[in-house]
């Protein structure tokens, strides 16, 4: 789907987009935003707007880390949202892509992000936010909906943490385990991601880069300062990730011990029993079992059941 907006003589307006719209008013202002588009939509990239092809690779591709690359005359950035489903406990990233020119922004993305559907349902409305302060305030009103959209999905890890602690120390399971293991994968996502980010908004926000105005820069700082808390709570997330796995080592191994101890006790009293069933032997002359017909089928039997009780034991101790 390809949305367009064009900002000039005052007003905000949402048309179909063709080549010749870019050069129709002097002056005016262009968002072009690509969302799941069609090969024919994705073309304008290079057929109207005659970016790099470095730079188109990396947007039609997956870019997993952040970048931020400085063309003749436009800059090309990559950037990820992130989203943490509590209900799921899934933690989703959504990259985009952006084109800034003095004059033009091109955002392009492979699913719906809440940050452009802000904008563009601001846009639609004749909302002039941003947009006539030049293209670096749209940037800038883009990615500080989109970070600031961090905050609850921080939230929502750091509860899911403490959850994971309390049952930890309560009832771990190898259940458990592996939701550590996922939680620290997200984490490890999250702080991998952050970290360049945070670098991006340090250098746009020095204002040294097309379309980013002395003016646009110092909102930039705004953002840097929420990444740089981002990041802060990423790392400190880690730690307390790697917390909960000692801790439910730690919970394991003492359960390991107790379970140990109580086996070993049961193995201290059959000890003698054994003794003597190994010295003596079972070759008493008045055992009447000896002409017992089923004898040895029951035996069998009375084996089999024990074994299926001390395994349903040990099952419901949580021993095994």
């Amino acid at each position: 789907m390809l949305t367009y907006f064009r900002y000039a003589n005052g007003k905000i307006e949402q048309l179909e987009f063709s080549a010749e719209r870019l050069n129709e008013v002097e002056g005016a202002l262009h968002w072009v935003d690509l969302e799941q588009p069609t090969p024919e939509e994705a073309a304008v990239l290079k057929d109207v707007f005659h970016f790099h092809p470095l730079a188109i690779e990396d947007c039609l591709e997956d870019v997993h880390h952040p970048k931020l690359d400085e063309y003749d005359g436009y800059v090309f950035a990559v950037v990820h949202g992130i989203r943490f489903d509590a209900p799921t406990e899934e933690f989703v990233t959504r990259e985009l892509d952006i084109f800034l020119s003095p004059t033009c922004l091109v955002t392009h993305h492979k699913g719906p992000m809440r940050s452009i559907s802000a904008a563009r349902d601001q846009c639609g409305r004749g909302l002039q936010t941003a947009v006539p302060r030049g293209t670096g305030f749209l940037l800038h009103a883009i990615l500080d909906q989109m970070f600031e959209h961090y905050f609850p999905s921080l939230d929502a890890i750091e509860d899911k943490i403490q959850l994971l602690q309390v049952e930890c120390f309560e009832k771990p399971t190898t259940d458990t385990l592996a939701k550590v293991f996922a939680l620290r994968r997200d984490v490890m996502t999250l702080r991998r991601i952050c970290l360049p980010q945070r670098e991006i908004m340090h250098r746009l926000a020095r204002g040294d880069y097309p379309g980013i105005t002395d003016k646009a820069a110092i909102y930039f700082r705004d953002i840097y300062d929420n990444l740089y808390r981002i990041v802060d709570a990423a790392m400190q997330y880690q730690d307390l990730v790697q917390g909960t796995m000692d801790a439910y080592l730690s919970s394991v191994n003492n359960r390991l011990n107790e379970t140990m101890k109580r086996l070993t006790v049961i193995s201290a009293l059959l000890m003698p029993l054994t003794l003597i069933t190994g010295i003596y032997g079972m070759n008493f002359e008045f055992m009447p079992e000896l002409q017992w017909r089923y004898g040895y089928v029951a035996v069998l039997a009375v084996m089999a059941t024990m074994c299926a009780v001390l395994i349903y034991w040990f099952k419901k101790k949580q021993w095994i």
